[in-house]
């Protein structure tokens, strides 16, 4: 059987350690080419661009760009008929579905399976840690391993059909651990402070990207702390292993794999679905009839 053509992309850059591992385990099973983000482009979900810089790379490109750019250029601008693209490692989970939907990771791979390539999105995180910061102080050898494992098994099965999407989600502290398939999670909430102190980080952030904020301006400074992970203060370890995270998150959702220390695999797709309602369909019926009465 002939290797497998490989397109691997992340968003934490294309030095960063997690891509450098998952680079040498999948050159064991396929031929792989990178196109990765130049700098950090975590959070920013599937963004596209409409142009960027292009620089050669030992491994293939860097792209001034997201990781759904590099995706897209990859896919339609290289002379290369990929099979697969790997997305990841990323450097922290990306579970539940408000986070998932913010990750470039995984809009990398939302990116490969519209354009109908098949995709696996994986991230690692510290069952205790949480996020492995700074990332060259933890080993991604166990989330590489896992991902060549899992491509090997879904190529076996059948299961990289156009369209498949795997957001997989591995412990870096857990010797051995068991898989589960899961569904994301659809756990959020949202806190906004008004009147933020100008010398908080996101505010210096939102100020930098919005213009300038002094004394003389009339402007309020609006805080937006997301709360994807009910209960935890700062960063601290959101799920640690207790019952109390247990009841919280139901077996069988990725954020419970989490908190059991487990491989979550959870197939996504790029259909938003259809959601047909009686009630919905006699909205549209008494629209209709009252236009033509």
């Amino acid at each position: 059987m002939s290797r497998p053509t490989i397109l691997l992309t992340n968003d934490d850059g294309i030095d960063a350690a997690g891509l450098v591992r998952l680079y040498e385990e999948l050159t064991a099973i396929g031929d792989v080419t990178v196109v990765a983000p130049a700098e950090n482009q975590s959070g920013v979900g599937r963004t596209r661009s409409h142009a960027a810089v292009r620089r050669d790379h030992p491994w293939g490109y860097t792209l001034s760009g997201t990781p759904a750019d590099c995706v897209a250029y990859a896919l339609r601008g290289l002379d290369t008929d990929f099979d697969l693209v790997v997305s990841g490692c990323n450097h922290g989970p990306n579970a539940g579905n408000y986070v998932t939907g913010r990750s470039g990771t995984v809009g990398a791979g939302i990116e490969a399976a519209f354009l109908g390539t098949p995709a696996v999105a994986v991230s690692a995180y510290h069952h205790e840690d949480f996020f492995p910061e700074p990332a060259s102080a933890y080993d991604f050898g166990r989330p590489a391993r896992v991902t060549v494992d899992i491509c090997r098994r879904a190529e076996v099965a059948g299961l990289f059909s156009e369209g498949t999407l795997l957001n997989v989600n591995v412990p870096l502290d857990v010797a051995d651990p068991t898989m589960r398939r899961t569904r994301p999670l659809p756990d959020y909430d949202l806190d906004v402070e008004e009147d933020a102190d100008p010398d908080d980080i996101d505010a210096i952030e939102a100020i930098g990207r919005d213009g300038e904020v002094d004394g003389d301006d009339d402007g309020t400074i609006i805080r937006m702390r997301d709360e994807v992970w009910p209960g935890a203060v700062g960063f601290e370890n959101p799920f640690p292993p207790t019952e109390e995270h247990r009841r919280r998150y139901p077996r069988g959702t990725d954020r419970r794999a989490l908190v059991d220390g487990e491989i979550s695999v959870s197939p996504l797709s790029i259909e938003h679905g259809d959601h047909e309602t009686e009630d919905l369909a006699a909205l549209v019926d008494a629209y209709n009839e009252e236009k033509l009465a």
